[in-house]
């Protein structure tokens, strides 16, 4: 482990050895991987969403307006793809929609080629906002990874994407 290499302990492995000791036997190994992502994912989301915050934005505002960005142009979407590409309800997904159109950031026409369909575009204010954000949002990222070098980022990234496919989250056709 990283952290007794250096022989500096982090909260997993408090949790992990008071397992071990109130409940021998029971294996508490996975909580170093599961336990450690999940911090992670709140530690990393913190960084990024003070990021985004510096722009008026919160960190889904910014997915759906990255998603539209990276369509391509004309940075347009059917609402079911983005919706789906966001794993979120339908419901939802108009809340968000309604609150980028209120700042001017998206908008919403019909779909020719399908009556009940919906496209979602980017607004050129749209598209310099997340052109903009893009930029700080991968420096952010590379702050908060910077206690890695880009070998063992490598490694850490291929090895989340074996386990992502194991739990079958394989990108859409």
């Amino acid at each position: 482990m990283w952290g007794t290499m250096r022989g500096v302990r982090d909260a997993v492995d408090m949790i992990i050895e008071q397992w071990r000791t109130q409940r021998p036997g029971i294996g508490p190994e996975p909580i170093g991987v599961v336990g450690r992502v999940s911090r992670l994912e709140s530690l990393l989301g913190k960084g990024i969403a003070d990021n985004f915050a510096k722009h008026g934005l919160g960190p889904w505002e910014f997915d759906v307006l990255a998603t539209l960005r990276r369509a391509g142009e004309p940075f347009v979407r059917t609402v079911g793809s983005l919706q789906g590409s966001m794993m979120i309800s339908s419901g939802t997904m108009t809340h968000r929609l309604d609150r980028l159109e209120q700042r001017a950031l998206v908008g919403r026409a019909p779909d020719p080629n399908d009556r009940r369909g919906v496209l979602v575009r980017l607004t050129p204010e749209g598209l310099a906002l997340v052109d903009e954000v893009v930029v700080t949002h991968l420096a952010t990222e590379r702050t908060l990874l910077a206690g890695l070098t880009q070998a063992e980022q490598d490694q850490l990234a291929a090895l989340l994407r074996t386990l992502l496919l194991h739990l079958g989250d394989t990108a859409p056709e």
